[in-house]
């Protein structure tokens, strides 16, 4: 009696000794509708800050490693190097073109009124349009007349807006034409919430910067914990075993191996949701929580080179050979610790913090010593073509 008692006490159950193949967590797992990140929910506003943007947009253009110390008193990496993977997205700036206010309802969040700056670029008006080549062009051409014929109903939006709104959120665009990597002429356009300040105060701001381009460093800080939001890199119609985990059947099983043996008993006579079934998988819609900005590199500063205080070498952060599939970084770029979700050239939304972290990780100051510009077609040798030529000597043209 007393074995068997000790028996019981140390059974375990089957979902800690077997558990079932597959999170449930991301149902459904099916294709994104839009192939940009949306934010569904912004940060929290903060009356006593001063108004900014609170996301932007970038494109990833790929990975590669750095070198640095770590700065965690206790730890036993503390004061020791550590090699990491970071991802460069660049991030040309975005123009403001617009301004919207929402009021508060029963249903949630409506908008009020939408006002347009008077000049819109020709990459943001192809938006509009199914065929640019083949239409008349004519997108908010009648609006823009407004700013010389009808300026009083346009000033007369923006104060019943300041005057009814709770929300407001800038309309913003990036600027895809400045992208080396991406042959793409439209433009792609979000509401960006504006925080901080009182309401009159926001639309202020989105007026002030109405046709203007606005930074990513404006947005962003280094050593900054942000928000990714994205789409995954696709990969199609899949079965049960890559798309969910679970194990072949036997080698003799008639009809196929790579199956679920039983899908659900007779009764009830319906299919349970947690039942793994063939179907897509990637190209969903995810958003990762903070992500450490460890270097934001502006366009034409020294902050854009690839050098650091311990490495003085004159590099740019472009690898040798360029970003697989994408190319050169021209403009600003941030650089955030580990990966991004999609492929390269897509675009990724960047939000501020919605949960900010407050673990010492997300306090550390980070001081980077070295960043690989090596070859990433191969196993990268050489950090610069000077270097390659040095070593390699003249090579058969």
């Amino acid at each position: 009696r007393a074995r068997a008692s000790q028996s019981v006490a140390e059974m375990s159950h089957r979902k800690f000794e077997h558990p079932r193949c597959g999170s449930l967590a991301f149902l459904p797992k099916k294709r994104a509708k839009r192939c940009k990140g949306k934010v569904k929910t912004f940060p929290k506003d903060d009356a006593a800050k001063p108004c900014h943007l609170t996301a932007f947009m970038a494109f990833k253009a790929g990975m590669t490693h750095i070198l640095r110390d770590v700065d965690k008193p206790g730890s036993k990496l503390h004061k020791k190097e550590s090699v990491e993977a970071v991802t460069i997205l660049e991030a040309p700036p975005m123009v403001v073109v617009g301004c919207v206010g929402y009021v508060k309802t029963e249903q949630g969040l409506r908008a009020l009124k939408t006002v347009w700056a008077e000049h819109l670029d020709d990459q943001v008006r192809r938006r509009f349009y199914k065929n640019w080549c083949t239409s008349k062009k004519k997108a908010f051409t009648k609006y823009a007349a407004k700013y010389a014929s009808d300026k009083a109903s346009i000033d007369a939006d923006l104060a019943l807006i300041k005057k009814n709104a709770v929300v407001v959120r800038a309309i913003c665009h990036t600027q895809v034409r400045k992208v080396q990597g991406i042959k793409q002429k439209k433009a792609q356009i979000m509401e960006i919430q504006v925080n901080g300040g009182d309401v009159p105060t926001k639309v202020d701001f989105c007026v002030n910067n109405f046709e203007k381009a606005v930074p990513i460093d404006s947005v962003f800080n280094q050593d900054e914990m942000i928000d990714t939001i994205g789409i995954t890199k696709g990969h199609g119609f899949e079965g049960v075993v890559t798309r969910w985990g679970v194990t072949r059947l036997p080698r003799k099983t008639h009809r196929g191996l790579r199956k679920v043996a039983c899908i659900g008993s007779w009764h009830p006579a319906r299919l349970s949701f947690q039942v793994a079934r063939s179907g897509q998988r990637g190209y969903h819609h995810r958003t990762e929580y903070n992500k450490k900005v460890y270097k934001i590199g502006k366009k034409g500063e020294e902050s854009h080179k690839a050098a650091t205080e311990f490495d003085q070498t004159d590099k740019p952060i472009t690898p040798l050979g360029g970003f697989v599939h994408y190319g050169v970084v021209n403009e600003d770029y941030i650089m955030l610790k580990g990966a991004v979700p999609g492929p390269v050239k897509r675009v990724v939304t960047l939000r501020h913090s919605l949960f900010p972290s407050t673990t010492r990780n997300a306090a550390e100051k980070i001081t980077l010593k070295f960043i690989d510009t090596s070859s990433k077609n191969g196993h990268g040798r050489f950090q610069t073509a000077a270097e390659k030529q040095a070593i390699m000597g003249v090579r058969k043209a």
